[in-house]
C-alpha cells in the first residue's frame, strides 16, 4: 500500500487522480481542495482518508459538519495545506491550479516525499528553489503534466548528455483556426472549449491563449535543464503525441497517447513500474494521420514571453505567472479583451525588469511571493489602462 496525499482532489487532475487511486492499491493521507466542500467531504469518506483540507478558512464549519463522526480530521487555511503536504507519505500528489500550489510543493519535498507535480507554477515561479530543495531533502520529484511525463518517459535508460532538443506538443487550443482579426471578440465562454482534452475552465482558456503552453516551455526548463533554444513548440491538432525528445544521433523517441490526463497521473502513481490503466488505447489507423506545424508568433504571443522569462532568469517566471493569473482573471470577468491578456503580461514584465531582486542570489520563497504580489498590482493597473484606453 503507498500512502498518498492528493492536493488539489477536487479540480480537473483531482478527479482523475481520484478514478485511479479509487481503484485500490492506495491508503489516503491527506486530500485538500477549495470551495467544493461537498466533494471533498465526500472523496475523503470514501477514500477512508485520514485528514480532509480546504483552503478557505470560511468554509471550515461545512466541511467539519459534513464529515462530523466519519474519523477524518478536518481543517482550513493556507497554513493547513502546506501542513497536510508536509505530513508523512509515500507520494504527494500536487494538483492545486496556480500559484497557490508552490509552498506545498515546497512543504512536500522538504519532508522528503516523492512529489507529483502537476502544480507547473512551482516551477515557472521557484524552479531553481524547488528542485535544489528536492536534492537537499532527498526527494523526489516527478512531472504529472502530460508533455513532460512523456519527456521523462521518453529519458529512461537515456544520459542527458545525448539529447539534443525537447519538443512538446499543443493543440493549439480553441481558437486554433479562428482568423487572427476575430480573436479580438473572442468570449471567456468560447475560450473555455478545448476541441481535445477536458480540463478545468482556467487551464482550457490558457491553452486558447497558449499561456498554458508557455508555462510548460518553462517548467520544461527548469525541471530538465534543457537549455530554451533546445525546447520547441509544435501545434499538433491530433494531441495523439505529447512530446518528442531529439538525440546527438539524429534520432527521436516519441510518447504518444489518447489525449486523457490517467496517463500521466497512473505512470507517476505507480512508478517506477507501470501498471495497467482504464485508459483508451490509441487506434492508428482509426487516427489515420498526424499533423504538425509551427505555432504562429502574432496568434500566440504568450510563447515569445516565455522565452524572454528564461532568458531574464530569477524571479521574472514569478512574474510573469503572477501577471498571467491576474489578467486570465479580468479576461474572465470580461474586463478586458482576449488579446490584452498578452498585453497585459509583456507591460508588467517590462516595469519589474529594472527591480534588483530579480535575480537568482534573491530566489527564498518570501521574494517569490513578494514578486508575485507585486507583479499582480502592476498587472491590475495595466488592465485598467486597458479599459479606460477602451472606454
Amino acid at each position: 500500500m503507498k500512502r498518498i496525499s492528493l492536493l488539489g482532489s477536487t479540480g480537473s487532475i483531482g478527479e482523475s487522480a481520484m478514478d485511479l487511486i479509487g481503484r485500490g492499491g492506495f491508503e489516503v493521507v491527506a486530500l485538500t481542495g477549495g470551495r467544493n466542500v461537498a466533494r471533498l467531504a465526500s472523496q475523503a469518506v470514501a477514500l477512508k482518508a485520514d485528514m480532509a483540507v480546504t483552503c478557505f478558512t470560511e468554509c471550515y464549519q461545512e466541511l467539519a459538519a459534513r464529515l462530523k463522526g466519519s474519523g477524518v480530521t478536518v481543517a482550513a487555511g493556507a497554513d493547513a495545506v502546506a501542513q497536510a503536504a508536509a505530513r508523512p507519505a509515500d507520494l504527494v500528489v500536487n494538483g492545486i491550479v496556480g500559484a497557490a500550489g508552490l509552498r506545498p510543493s515546497l512543504a512536500a519535498v522538504k519532508a522528503g516525499a516523492t512529489l507529483a507535480l502537476a502544480n507547473k507554477e512551482s516551477l515557472v515561479c521557484a524552479g531553481p528553489l524547488l528542485m535544489a530543495t528536492a536534492r537537499e531533502a532527498g526527494a523526489t520529484v516527478l512531472p504529472v503534466d502530460s508533455e513532460h511525463s512523456a519527456v521523462f518517459q521518453a529519458l529512461v535508460g537515456e544520459e542527458m548528455s545525448a539529447v539534443e532538443r525537447v519538443v512538446i506538443t499543443a493543440s493549439g487550443g480553441a481558437f486554433r483556426d479562428w482568423p487572427l482579426a476575430a480573436l479580438a471578440e473572442a468570449t471567456p465562454e468560447q475560450a473555455a472549449t478545448h476541441p481535445n482534452w477536458e480540463m478545468g475552465q482556467r487551464i482550457t482558456i490558457d491553452s486558447a491563449s497558449m499561456f498554458n503552453k508557455a508555462l510548460e516551455v518553462i517548467e520544461a526548463h527548469e525541471f530538465f535543464g534543457i537549455a530554451p533554444e533546445r525546447i520547441e513548440v509544435l501545434i499538433h491538432p491530433q494531441s495523439a503525441v505529447h512530446a518528442l525528445v531529439g538525440f546527438c544521433d539524429g534520432a527521436m523517441m516519441a510518447h504518444l497517447g489518447a489525449p486523457d490526463m490517467r496517463h500521466a497521473i497512473g505512470y507517476a502513481l505507480n512508478w517506477p513500474a507501470r501498471a495497467p490503466l482504464p485508459v483508451e488505447r490509441l487506434d492508428l489507423a482509426a487516427l489515420g494521420r498526424l499533423d504538425f506545424a509551427a505555432p504562429d508568433p502574432a496568434r500566440y504571443p504568450a510563447l515569445g514571453l516565455a522565452y524572454e522569462v528564461m532568458a531574464a532568469g530569477g524571479l521574472m517566471g514569478a512574474v510573469f505567472n503572477a501577471a498571467k493569473e491576474a489578467a486570465l482573471d479580468g479576461f474572465i470577468a470580461r474586463r478586458i479583451g482576449f488579446n490584452d491578456m498578452a498585453r497585459v503580461v509583456e507591460a508588467t514584465m517590462g516595469r519589474m525588469a529594472s527591480q534588483t531582486s530579480l535575480n537568482n542570489d534573491m530566489m527564498t520563497l518570501d521574494n517569490v511571493l513578494q514578486a508575485d504580489q507585486m507583479a499582480r498590482e502592476l498587472a491590475r493597473e495595466a488592465m485598467a489602462k486597458t479599459q479606460e484606453a477602451t472606454g
